[in-house]
């Protein structure tokens, strides 16, 4: 009896861990260490702003690419899988709603920059602009990678 009761607590416990760990949280980068990264590593990371395009033209974290959470599932191709992800939004919700998107298609390397565009805008850190706001917000929208219209000025 000792046994299948040692045995029961055994899977309760592995259901358990699993639970846990598939509900747990995508891996946060500070913003301190996402900056160094992109100056030390060989590939620098890949930087996804998953807001809308209206957002992204207001101001959005230098290189990011804009792929709005809900198209994601249908641009996986503008996505590198060779490189670490690293995924932002204005308050985390869309990032994590994203990260499952690219988890559930094989991506593994995915980071969540801590604090999202709004902690990047609190410490003062560099923003870019998109040279024409409103081309570059009309092209975001009819689904274009990375149209002219929003390179920085």
């Amino acid at each position: 009896m000792k046994t299948r009761t040692l045995a029961i607590a055994v899977v309760a416990g592995i259901a358990a861990w699993a639970a846990v760990s598939a509900d747990s949280p995508l891996p946060l980068i500070s913003q301190d260490a996402f900056i160094a990264s992109e100056k030390s590593a060989d590939k620098a990371p890949f930087v996804l702003d998953v807001r809308t395009p209206d957002e992204f033209v207001a101001g959005y974290v230098p290189g990011a690419v804009n792929i709005p959470h809900d198209q994601l599932a249908s641009r996986l191709a503008e996505v590198p899988k060779d490189r670490v992800v690293v995924l932002y939004c204005r308050s985390g919700r869309r990032t994590e709603i994203a990260a499952q998107v690219l988890a559930s298609n094989g991506y593994t390397r995915l980071q969540h920059l801590e604090g999202d565009i709004t902690g990047w805008q609190s410490a003062n850190r560099p923003m870019d602009m998109p040279r024409d706001p409103a081309a570059c917000a009309a092209a975001l929208k009819a689904g274009q990678a990375t149209p002219e219209a929003c390179t920085p000025d």
